[in-house]
């Protein structure tokens, strides 16, 4: 019967070969054409996930100056990033069930254009806060999602497209930090302009999401490749339909938000904190900005190459560690000779702020399914921003009470150490699921 079917298809073939060409292959063209929209919106989205935090810092003092805005507030807004991503990180999952996760960051991706476009404009602190609330959560929801989606539709390529997308999330970092204020000089000095410009940038990003708002539920989606299944999966596991994991119990997990958390510490005091460092040095203050914007500029290489050694190595120690005495290089001249070796000191700590896509991808490979890897980067991008939130208002308190950096300085070194360790376990090759299960 088979050999029969055989020759009836050959046939059909013969008589017919355009209309008897295989689904999968007469699809293909389609499915590359979304491969390649996917990967501009990963990008754009990446681009866009920390523009609405520098270019504020940018121009702190005139947004303080704008709308009267106290010491206190401000530093509220320093921490506020790490608290939207704390509380609205961990809803991702769960709209990415109802929704599908293209549509959920679409919508976060204008949710972000829109804050980022009424805050400068609103006219009140509350009101700055809460438009600002707005964007975050857009970031928030998008951060959680972007390593789900490199799972589900980049199987094969976790390392690769966690570190494009982490090299775009550096630039648009590093970017937002250094023409800000130029922008706004061109535009006439007016700070509310120099903040609204940034929404163009999301709202072109929602537009190659469009086509994946359809794409609901947890399955891939039409013209989506499915992951290829492990030994033990089934269909349904390997689409990402696995049931919802006790996370709490992985201790993987666990290591993985600590670290998420205390390389996000480090990150949030080095964006907030360290041109201070330089320019109470005796550097001058341009120069200060500069050697900022040199640490946020070493993300952009070492986020494409640090993933994809990461996806080659069973374990991640290394790269951990490596990174780490990086850090704690870099503390140690910022205390010793902070204006001498400064521009050794902002690239070394430009390297230990890598951590950021090391952890990304980690997230990829501690879990099996696109289920797992959802679940795991909800709980330790929302744990680990939690941790997150005393750091830089703690730096500022030690400053303010002892009068100088030594302490602070300490303080940023002290926490590299359990950094390195818990980095060390979330980097084991194990998985969630295993662990939840056990």
């Amino acid at each position: 019967m088979t050999g029969d079917g055989t020759r009836t298809t050959a046939s059909a073939t013969a008589r017919t070969p355009a209309a008897s060409a295989p689904p999968e292959h007469s699809g293909a063209p389609a499915r590359a054409w979304r491969n390649r929209l996917l990967v501009v919106g990963i990008v754009l989205a990446a681009l866009n996930l920390r523009p609405a935090i520098t270019s504020f810092g940018a121009l702190l003092e005139e947004v303080r100056d704008g709308l009267g805005m106290s010491g206190s507030v401000a530093g509220l807004l320093t921490s506020l990033p790490a608290l939207c991503f704390a509380v609205f990180g961990v809803t991702a999952p769960r709209l990415a069930r109802r929704f599908g996760p293209g549509a959920v960051v679409c919508a976060g991706m204008a949710a972000i254009a829109t804050g980022l476009l009424a805050r400068p404009f609103v006219g009140t602190t509350a009101a700055f806060l809460l438009t600002s609330g707005l964007a975050l959560a857009g970031i928030a929801v998008s951060n959680v999602l972007m390593p789900v989606i490199v799972k589900r539709w980049f199987p094969d390529r976790v390392g690769s497209m966690t570190g494009l997308y982490s090299m775009a999330l550096a630039l648009g970092t590093a970017s937002a930090a250094a023409i800000t204020v130029p922008v706004t000089d061109a535009l006439g000095g007016d700070w509310q302009a120099g903040l609204a410009v940034w929404a163009a940038l999301a709202a072109a990003a929602v537009l190659p999401w469009i086509p994946f708002v359809r794409q609901r539920g947890a399955t891939s989606g039409e013209g989506a490749p499915e992951p290829p299944q492990r030994d033990g999966q089934t269909q349904g596991e390997s689409a990402g339909q696995a049931p919802v994991l006790r996370i709490t119990r992985s201790r993987t997990a666990w290591a993985l938000a600590v670290f998420f958390g205390l390389q996000a510490t480090a990150a949030y005091i080095t964006m907030g904190w360290m041109a201070q460092i330089f320019r109470d040095a005796g550097v001058p203050a341009g120069r200060a900005g500069l050697l900022l914007a040199v640490t946020m500029v070493m993300g952009v290489p070492l986020a494409f190459v640090i993933p994809r050694l990461a996806a080659r190595l069973p374990r991640q120690g290394p790269i951990v560690l490596a990174l780490g005495v990086s850090g704690l290089i870099g503390y140690a001249g910022l205390y010793f000779a902070p204006a001498a070796g400064a521009w050794a000191w902002a690239v070394l700590l430009g390297v230990a702020n890598c951590a950021f896509p090391l952890a990304l991808t980690m997230v990829g490979m501690r879990a099996r399914t696109g289920g797992g890897v959802a679940q795991l980067s909800a709980f330790a991008q929302s744990t680990g921003y939690l941790i997150s939130i005393p750091g830089p208002l703690l730096v500022g308190v030690l400053y303010q009470h002892s009068g100088g950096w030594g302490l602070p300085i300490a303080l940023m070194a002290g926490l590299m150490v359990p950094q390195m360790i818990v980095g060390v376990v979330a980097g084991r090759d194990r998985t969630v699921e295993d662990e939840a299960a056990g």
